[in-house]
């Protein structure tokens, strides 16, 4: 029996035909989505679900599907999708992740270009039947310093159309190499030099715990007076009263806003001021970018649900179907200790290098290197997966290389992630026991046996007597509760270090005290996912 697909959100009549032409079975009702209770009543008729943003998939929607193998989203944002239910329930979700940065990057230039000259109010003006010429006065960019905070996939566009306009390009980013930034023909820059120097800003960044608020209060004040303020990446990256009472000061001269803190935004301290552009978040919103993720999708999702091959996924790796029951939880692993390395790296990385040990070295090693890569770049950048890990990793300037070798050791085979920066070397190695659970087994060269939990606290110090007390006695009256303790050390007196498995986040009064006792060189909480 074909594969039977729902396309419940508005995709082109093309990227369905896709679907027909290879052979599925597929139901286009774009609008479904917005009705629960029918979306509830058909899903589990179908193994495919195609969707764009207004399809909200659901616990209660994924209970309901009990055919359901792929979702798969024709653009990169899967908020409306709960991705750690799917999983649970097996199904993958798939979304097209570069198939809208042309779209937003021309959307960006087209702001810088809007409050350079004021266009829409200057429209408005004229259509309203006035002649203000004198009210409309304009800056060239023309020479001008343009600053990129984020200089990834869509930056680097940006930063070319820019130097089109014969703009000087400063580029804010601590994953930048500088490599690539002379590739780009960019200045890589520290976030005060860009903020001292830059005429114009646009932001390029996924919202994060550390982009979060980048632009605050504090940093646009030491911005140059005068400076024009774009953002077409996320909301919640600027802080937008700030901006506003800058733009009544007279010390920002613009803003162009794609996104914003609240959205859908119906109110916002932006409107209704002089020289601010607003538009609602269509950055990706181009006949060209909807076209081609939805025919990207289409082409993702038939090759799933046909051949067992995945693209995409942002909760599966890129394996056969065969490879897949044995490396499960081998990729798991990988990922645990990109994810460890990227948690405790701040600093760009020059270069990785994956140590495949005996029945590791057996299995497909670009998928446990990209499930590596992954779980290295995932802290700074949430929407990476498999696939796109390597592409981002490249734009970064990371050197990836591989090492394999026979059994070397007690164990059937382990993995060892090093990571090089221009400040350290990290390393940290784990393996599968015989029950299919991923271990960390080596930390620094210190060897160690740590089961992985998702709320995790590693900690490092000089070894010395007390410190196992003065961990548990602070965690015990923070109200930490430990799950699972591990301790290892280079030799006495030496470097040691701690990893412990809590039962929830470690709350910040906790850390702060730890480091207040002066015994810890780090305390540093991790978080794994772990489903």
């Amino acid at each position: 029996m074909a594969p039977k697909v729902l396309v419940s959100d508005k995709l082109s009549e093309t990227a369905v035909q896709i679907f027909r032409d290879r052979g599925i079975d597929v139901d286009f009702e774009p609008g479904l989505g917005k009705d629960k209770e029918r979306l509830l009543e058909v899903i589990g008729e179908y193994d495919g679900l195609a969707i764009r943003s207004a399809t909200k998939v659901t616990e209660k929607v994924l209970e309901k599907a009990t055919r359901l193998k792929v979702i798969g989203r024709a653009g990169i944002g899967v908020d409306n999708v709960d991705i750690p239910a799917a999983s649970k329930k097996g199904v993958i979700v798939m979304n097209t992740p570069f198939g809208n940065s042309i779209t937003t990057a021309e959307h960006a230039i087209s702001m810088i270009m809007a409050v350079a000259r004021q266009i829409p109010e200057a429209n408005a003006s004229t259509h309203a039947g006035k002649w203000e010429k004198s009210r409309f006065m304009g800056v060239e960019v023309t020479g001008k310093t343009l600053g990129l905070i984020g200089c990834g996939n869509i930056g680097s566009i940006v930063a070319d159309r820019a130097q089109g306009l014969r703009m000087k390009v400063l580029a804010y980013d601590p994953f930048l190499s500088q490599e690539r930034a002379d590739k780009l023909g960019v200045r890589k820059v520290e976030l005060d030099e860009l903020l001292a120097k830059a005429d114009f800003i646009t932001l390029h960044v996924p919202l994060t715990d550390k982009t979060r608020n980048i632009l605050s209060r504090e940093n646009l004040a030491r911005t140059k007076k005068g400076v024009r303020i774009i953002n077409c990446a996320r909301g919640g990256l600027v802080d937008e009263d700030a901006v506003a009472e800058m733009l009544k000061s007279g010390h920002i001269g613009g803003a162009g806003f794609d996104v914003f803190a609240q959205e859908p935004a119906t109110e916002n301290p932006l409107f209704n001021l002089p020289n601010v552009v607003c538009t609602p978040h269509l950055g990706a919103a181009t006949t060209e970018a909807q076209e081609n993720v939805a025919l990207q999708v289409a082409e993702q999702m038939s090759d799933y649900l046909l051949t067992g091959a995945v693209q995409n996924a942002l909760n599966m790796p890129s394996v056969t179907a065969e490879e897949a029951k044995l490396m499960g939880p081998w990729i798991k692993l990988a990922e645990h200790l990109g994810a460890f390395v990227g948690q405790m790296t701040d600093e760009p990385i020059k270069a990785v290098n994956i140590l495949y040990d005996g029945v590791a070295a057996e299995m497909n090693l670009d998928a446990l290197g990209c499930a590596a890569i992954a779980g290295l770049i995932k802290p700074a950048n949430p929407d990476v997966n498999m696939v796109s890990a390597p592409v981002i990793a490249e734009e970064r300037g990371m050197k990836i290389s591989r090492t394999t070798q026979h059994k070397s050791g007690v164990f059937d085979g382990y993995i060892k992630l090093t990571v090089v920066t221009p400040e350290r070397e990290r390393s940290i190695a784990g393996t599968v026991f015989s029950d299919g659970k991923p271990r960390f087994i080596q930390i620094k060269g210190i060897t160690i046996d740590a089961e992985i939990g998702q709320h995790m606290l590693y900690t490092t110090n000089e070894d010395q007597p007390g410190i196992i007390g003065t961990l548990g006695r602070t965690m015990g009256e923070g109200g930490a509760n430990i799950a699972n303790f591990t301790l290892g050390r280079s030799g006495v007196g030496k470097d040691a270090i701690a990893l412990l498995y809590l039962d929830a986040p470690l709350p910040d009064r906790v850390r702060q005290q730890l480091l207040d006792t002066g015994m810890f060189k780090q305390v540093r909480p991790l978080e794994f996912d772990v489903a």
